[in-house]
């Protein structure tokens, strides 16, 4: 089935939720467990400088562009039915 311009995608608003809510989960599931990993857990969560935040935030992109590319979607566009 070819693209028409009548077909409908997901609304922004589920777009915009999705991205928000898989930034969020990424950040603090990796920075967790990077900061258990490489001893930066604090009582009020974590803190990571230098290498380990560096490593952190690739695995937060590598969530983005794995999940979108590979897995067809993130999880948050997944339960959100965001997909494009």
């Amino acid at each position: 089935m070819t693209d028409t311009p009548f077909q409908k995608g997901p609304s922004t608003w589920r777009i915009v939720l999705a991205a928000i809510l898989d930034f969020l989960t990424a950040f603090f599931v990796f920075g967790y467990l990077v900061a258990s990993i490489f001893g930066g857990k604090t009582e009020e969560g974590f803190n990571l400088q230098g290498g380990p935040a560096l490593l952190m935030f690739a695995l937060v992109i590598s969530y983005f562009v794995i999940g979108n590319r590979f897995l067809g979607g993130t999880i948050w566009k997944r339960i959100l039915r965001a997909q494009r």
